[in-house]
């Protein structure tokens, strides 16, 4: 008979024992942890002004690797686009822009945290730009990657494996693990329908 269990559960990390579940389920949903669960990302970024030392380019790198986060449910693949903005200037000193300037239209869709550093400005440097998030997955780029470790190990029980699952920060831990589960349900049920078409 076949059963999860979680082990450990915190806001970084779960650790769950599948038990009965053949390894290519168990190893598919690993992959679907990693890269399948649709999160928010900065996407296209329009620089307005940008006196720093940093070209357009890196900074919309940077931008693009800052964790959102993301409420699954709230938004649609086809359609989620989220504006953030930035607007940030040194007076008379060095100044150290972090996410706490990224200012989110949206009330849930905002970086996980205030303290990633974006840039460095010398004094009467600006930087003034918008910048659009949108859902997206791993698979087509890593800044869309859910988490940042999802891997399996075996127990010295036979068809007993556990599935460790660390998170970007974008979503919660369990919420990885559960949409994991829903997607790879979502797939199988898709090939499977694909197998009954070429029987007929």
């Amino acid at each position: 008979m076949s059963s999860i269990q979680i082990l450990t559960d915190d806001d970084k990390k779960i650790s769950i024992k599948l038990k009965g579940v053949p390894l290519y389920y168990v190893n598919e949903l690993r992959r679907i942890c990693l890269n399948g669960v649709p999160i928010f990302a900065i996407d296209t970024v329009d620089i307005i002004e940008n006196s720093s030392v940093f070209v357009d380019e890196s900074l919309t790198h940077t931008l693009g690797m800052i964790p959102l986060k993301t409420e699954l449910g709230e938004f649609d693949e086809s359609n989620s686009r989220v504006m953030l903005v930035l607007d940030s200037e040194a007076a008379d000193s060095i100044k150290i822009v972090t996410s706490a300037e990224l200012e989110s239209k949206d009330q849930v869709v905002k970086p996980i945290s205030e303290q990633i550093p974006i840039a460095h400005l010398a004094p009467g440097q600006r930087i003034k730009l918008e910048a659009y998030a949108r859902l997206g997955r791993g698979t087509e780029h890593a800044k869309w990657n859910s988490a940042n470790i999802s891997v399996v190990t075996h127990t010295d029980v036979e068809d007993e494996y556990i599935l460790t699952v660390e998170t970007t920060g974008s979503l919660e831990p369990r919420q990885i693990i559960l949409a994991g589960i829903q997607e790879l349900s979502k797939r199988l049920k898709e090939f499977k329908e694909i197998l009954v078409d070429l029987k007929e």
